[in-house]
């Protein structure tokens, strides 16, 4: 159903995040994920920009790795000598994982890149043998959700349908439909989930840019001066935490978690319900995409697409 709508969009009528995430899993269900080897190194610089540097730290948040992104990984190189390999993570293997890919390669360390793109650029620099090609669902640009999505579900081996019928029963039905009513949005997570917060974070900027304000913290995190100036019209959304404390008590709004969410349960959950905030405002991603994606393809001096294939 979901992965039909994501074949046969055009930009006359981009689909919402929540679509997209629907249909990621839906993709799921019935694609085998390459067999990637995350121990392979002791201590690897785990690198790539955006949500893929979050993706890197939720799937080696059990390894002693160094995380980077595109500003910081030449400084972690220059400091740490203990790097011994390094997986570069980008949908594209385009963009800046090229010009990182080079730089690994001429300090002769071990890469393996983690991509959605089977004629991505980096794999020239990184070698073939060393490239995993996961699949993704035909998105709008900046979407990346079957992207990053497929990667974590290969190191937790979630199962797609319960978490697609989770969010269809339990979640979805306790969406509100006057998310308009609010100027700003605080999304509480738990404290294992910390790192997904950069996600969300990333989404919000990415489709609403300075037009809807969110935040995005734990409950502990939030007990830290993060309500010292409240706002009437802030809608408190907890993710399988109960918040008691924190917002108007009639701006408090609980969204369950299915039992023992890992990374990929969180994600997408979030997601979908972001894609519900973005169903009920303005279009803003939408009026915005096709002229972006022609400026930042002089940006980065390659054809950018607002749809991605």
């Amino acid at each position: 159903m979901y992965k039909e709508i994501l074949d046969t969009f055009t930009l006359e009528n981009l689909p919402e995040l929540d679509v997209v995430t629907l249909g990621a899993l839906e993709l799921f269900e019935s694609t085998v994920l390459p067999e990637v080897d995350y121990a392979k190194f002791k201590r690897p610089l785990v690198v790539g920009s955006g949500n893929a540097a979050v993706a890197g730290k939720l799937i080696f948040d059990d390894v002693d790795a160094v995380f980077a992104d595109e500003s910081s990984y030449l400084q972690k190189l220059s400091t740490i000598d203990t790097i011994d390999g390094a997986y570069l993570i980008s949908a594209s293997g385009g963009k800046h994982a090229i010009t990182i890919a080079q730089d690994l390669k001429e300090r002769n360390i071990e890469t393996i890149l983690l991509t959605n793109n089977s004629e991505a650029p980096a794999k020239a620099i990184v070698g073939e043998a060393a490239t995993f090609v996961f699949p993704k669902n035909r998105e709008p640009y900046t979407y990346n959700t079957s992207t990053y999505m497929g990667m974590l579900l290969s190191k937790t081996f979630e199962d797609e349908r319960t978490i697609l019928d989770f969010i269809n029963a339990e979640v979805v039905p306790k969406i509100p439909q006057n998310m308009t009513a609010y100027d700003a949005f605080y999304l509480i997570v738990p404290e294992h989930f910390t790192n997904v917060r950069e996600m969300f974070e990333t989404k919000f900027n990415e489709l609403f840019g300075p037009k809807l304000m969110a935040r995005v913290f734990t409950l502990e995190q939030t007990k830290h001066a993060k309500t010292v100036i409240p706002l009437e019209k802030e809608l408190f959304v907890s993710f399988g935490v109960e918040n008691t404390q924190f917002g108007k008590e009639e701006n408090r709004l609980f969204i369950p978690l299915p039992t023992g969410a890992d990374y990929v349960a969180m994600m997408a959950i979030g997601y979908a319900f972001i894609g519900h905030i973005q169903k009920q405002f303005p279009p803003y991603y939408k009026a915005r995409v096709e002229a972006y994606c022609k400026e930042t393809s002089a940006v980065f001096g390659s054809t950018i697409q607002p749809i991605v294939e």
